[in-house]
């Protein structure tokens, strides 16, 4: 399988998260993960399993987050895994980045399906003025 199928795999994977996450639909968010998914945010323990997963999205949504954008950077890909690395901005519900940073994940098929099995992300410094 080229690199230009995962690529589009994983894009079409990060069009679902960028709606489930407008939709406030932490459940959905969780199902997009593998069953063994893991999320490694920064300064926190891992999170593993579709339950804590959809707690840690609730959270984020219940914290004030409205939106997600992903912006892929690169995709390599091995058989049934991808290996992404990207940019991301979170956005409230007054417009403004409340973070912004990079991420990697490794995508895994599961079933029929590209899911997220690895997903770790970290704050870029805010860029000030020039």
């Amino acid at each position: 399988m080229p690199t230009t199928v995962h690529r589009a795999k994983v894009l079409a994977g990060n069009k679902k998260f960028m709606a489930a996450f407008g939709q406030k639909n932490a459940g959905a968010l969780a199902k997009l993960y593998t069953k063994g998914g893991q999320l490694l945010p920064p300064g926190s323990e891992v999170v593993s399993g579709g339950a804590a997963i959809q707690a840690f999205w609730q959270g984020a949504l219940d914290a004030g987050l409205v939106q997600a954008t992903l912006d892929t950077v690169e995709v390599e890909g091995y058989r049934d895994t991808a290996i992404e690395v990207g940019r991301y901005t979170l956005r409230g519900a007054d417009g403004q980045v409340a973070d912004a940073g990079k991420y990697l994940v490794i995508w895994k098929v599961e079933g029929r399906s590209w899911k997220l099995h690895r997903d770790i992300w970290n704050s870029s410094p805010p860029s000030g003025p020039k």
